[in-house]
């Protein structure tokens, strides 16, 4: 009798354990909160293809329940490092390689190599690297940015220039010709708003420069790289190769100098932007390049990394559905509905135009910055002096160790 007591006791007792899982009251199942961002902007699309995707991962794993939580990206950083110190709010969310290391160095990140070691080849090597933090993976890429320069080929045909140019030497050769027609060959967005990594740091990169010293302690960009690339601008500025507002243009097509036939390429623009121009001045005369080559060629393009909180009750849930997440087949519908690309080379999206498929020819090139937990607020400090020079007001030198100063003083505070 005692023993048929203790085996009823027994029972009770694990259903007792069972129904106190992060699956809820009563449920025996794991639950795995997932913090998404609209990256299908869209937003019907947007409901109907993570749907789907809740859906049938559920279907073919019964015992886990998948919470799709549908975040702005307005507050983002605020509510993420919050949830973190909180132990709570996600078990996984979508980050940026800016953001990774330093919730990396603070513990609160799971290391993610065992998610794609079966299909580590198939993956962006660069993609990888973004996401990597003291050698270890804390994100997997479920899909990929990246930029490339667009161009206006009637204008330049139109200026005499028969072959594009491909390089930051070819484009400054090419400005005095469509100067002479009235045209700015480089529709360069010099407002401080604009991140650099879409006006100056490609530039800056393709040269050999980098914003950061290698141990992050202090800053690079004013040294001989990035005074060269300032004073290319200053040189194309004088030669009638920029808008005459480009100190204080975005970089917006519709309405701007590039869809009014009064600038010929923009060298680093998104995707999406190609309709855009095509829309303005024909799809015939819209082209896509590769990335502008310096010493060497560099295009700005981040993955989105899928991370796992320290905190996720069941680890190997959510790693399961960050696997399914980074599928080929999820990583497919995902890149078509949002317009971004695959990390992975595996992968065929459905209907791909013919400009998308161009962009994807600059995904080798891709680079996703430079990291560093202060990154935004120095880019703050270059952008005005860079905008200070185009207005004349500074020299190249003069802009950049005006810029580094500031910048140093910032690092070296710990605020």
């Amino acid at each position: 009798m005692r023993k048929v007591a203790a085996a009823g006791i027994a029972a009770a007792m694990s259903v007792v354990i069972a129904g106190c899982g992060s699956g809820g009251s009563g449920s025996d199942k794991s639950t795995v909160t997932l913090w998404m961002y609209p990256v299908i902007a869209d937003q019907a699309k947007n409901q109907a293809f993570w749907g789907k995707v809740e859906k049938d991962f559920e279907t073919a794993n019964p015992t886990i329940d998948v919470k799709i939580d549908q975040q702005p990206w307005d507050g983002r950083q605020e509510k993420i490092t919050t949830a973190l110190a909180s132990r709570k709010g996600f078990d996984l969310v979508v980050l940026g390689p800016d953001q990774i290391p330093q919730y990396a160095q603070q513990g609160t990140l799971e290391q993610l190599d065992d998610v794609i070691a079966k299909d580590k080849a198939a993956y962006l090597s660069n993609a990888l690297t973004a996401l990597t933090v003291d050698g270890k993976l804390y994100g997997v890429p479920i899909y990929q940015t990246i930029t490339a320069p667009i161009f206006n080929k009637k204008l330049f045909a139109e200026a005499g220039v028969t072959e594009v140019p491909d390089t930051l030497e070819e484009l400054k050769a090419a400005a005095p010709k469509l100067a002479a027609k009235k045209v700015a060959v480089l529709d360069y967005p010099g407002k401080p708003e604009v991140s650099l990594n879409q006006s100056f740091y490609p530039i800056l990169w393709a040269n050999g420069g980098t914003v950061f010293a290698p141990d992050g302690k202090s800053v690079a960009f004013n040294g001989p790289e990035g005074v060269q690339s300032l004073q290319y601008l200053l040189d194309l500025k004088a030669a009638g190769g920029l808008p005459e507002n480009t100190a204080s243009k975005g970089n917006d097509i519709e309405g701007g100098p590039l869809a009014g036939g009064k600038s010929a390429m923009y060298h680093a623009a998104t995707a999406g932007m190609v309709e855009q121009l095509a829309a303005a001045i024909g799809e015939e005369n819209v082209g896509v390049g590769l990335p502008l080559e310096g010493t060497k060629r560099v295009a700005f393009g981040i993955p989105g990394g899928l991370v796992l909180a320290k905190h996720a009750a069941d680890k190997d849930a959510a790693k399961k559905f960050a696997g399914y997440l980074a599928s080929t087949t999820v990583a497919a519908e995902l890149a078509k509905e949002s317009g971004f690309f695959s990390a992975r080379t595996d992968v065929t999206i459905p209907g791909q135009s013919a400009a998308s498929k161009e962009f994807a020819k600059s995904l080798e090139f891709a680079f996703p910055g430079d990291t560093h937990p202060k990154a935004r607020q120095v880019m703050a400090m270059i952008a005005s002096h860079i905008q200070a020079a185009l207005l004349g007001k500074e020299d190249a030198k003069t802009a950049l160790d005006a810029a580094a100063k500031e910048a140093n003083e910032l690092l070296s505070s710990g605020s």
